[in-house]
């Protein structure tokens, strides 16, 4: 059902931009609208993992310079039957990770030594496998494709506010019409963007739990998160914020809640859901009173480690299933 709720939104977001072209210069400008979506998709398609990694200070790790954060993806993506994808460390100090990639054979999950300095390796699993359930479902493309043509909606809106539209034909909007255009296609395409955005978080977190075999090591760290960035301002994050869904929690200041503005489901809802899935897979449910210390508790961790001036990932080698 989602999946199809997906395709349809991602129809829409099409029609919109074709029905913002045929307004600013009729079957003409729907055409041309449509070319210039096509093009900028074809652009994404090959290098959205590269500016997405790009925009926030990325640096790949392997098993020389990260060794334990790659083991713990590489087992877990062989639990998730996929690729081993590339791994990246961003040295921010907000907590938060996420994936990219056209597709499974060529897909990326970064973290930040935030996210490795206040999760348990239990917590970081759930986060590892929830990003790797984006990558089996193919969401990073998807998301690629709304965010390309959200963009591109934006632009070509605004390109008509300056020429006015086509004042010449009947599909003419004049000065008026044309800001309001300008305003209104562009807020229409974030409702799009991010209704499909949202929609996938709840999938990628139930296949997350699955993966990792327990859901409520994702739906603490999640909670851990939540209460982290509000607290520590990730300002790449902020310069960029087309890539703010990527993340596994909305990276920027405000929000929160499930409504129209939000990227990201509300965290509250998430976890229950998560509680509900661990009762389905027999794992004990989080009490209310645990709850709290999840959102207040930084917890121990085996990932204390630090960037060291060559840009090499340093942490001390974990403890658990996947040493």
């Amino acid at each position: 059902m989602n999946y199809l709720k997906t395709a349809m939104l991602l129809a829409g977001l099409t029609a919109l931009f074709g029905a913002v072209g045929y307004l600013l210069g009729g079957p003409t400008g729907m055409l041309l609208a449509l070319l210039f979506a096509a093009g900028m998709n074809l652009f994404a398609y090959w290098n959205s993992d590269r500016l997405a990694l790009s925009s926030q200070g990325a640096q790949e790790v392997d098993e020389s310079t990260a060794p334990e954060l790659v083991r713990m993806v590489r087992d877990l993506a062989q639990r998730a039957q996929l690729p081993m994808p590339r791994v990246y460390v961003i040295d921010n100090p907000q907590p938060n990770a996420f994936a990219t990639g056209r597709n499974p054979q060529n897909a990326a999950v970064a973290a930040t030594t935030g996210i490795m300095q206040i999760l348990s390796r239990e917590e970081l699993a759930g986060v590892i496998a929830h990003e790797l359930a984006h990558i089996k479902n193919h969401d990073t493309l998807t998301m690629t494709v709304t965010a390309t043509i959200a963009g591109a909606i934006s632009s070509i809106a605004q390109f008509g506010m300056f020429f006015g539209g086509n004042r010449d034909s009947h599909h003419g909007l004049g000065t008026i019409g044309s800001i309001a255009l300008a305003i209104l296609a562009p807020i229409a395409a974030m409702i799009i963007q991010f209704a499909i955005s949202r929609s996938r978080e709840y999938d990628a977190d139930r296949m997350g739990g699955q993966i990792c075999g327990n859901p409520m090591w994702l739906a603490s760290a999640l909670a851990k998160i939540e209460n982290a960035v509000h607290q520590v301002p990730n300002e790449a994050a902020e310069r960029n914020p087309a890539t703010a869904h990527l993340f596994i929690i909305n990276p920027l200041t405000g929000g929160g809640i499930d409504n129209l503005f939000s990227t990201h489901p509300a965290t509250e809802n998430r976890v229950a859901a998560l509680e509900a899935l661990a009762a389905e897979m027999g794992v004990a449910r989080i009490a209310p009173e645990q709850r709290g210390s999840f959102l207040s508790g930084a917890g121990s961790s085996p990932w204390n480690g630090s960037a060291s001036g060559d840009g090499r990932w340093n942490a001390p080698r974990p403890r658990g299933p996947w040493g």
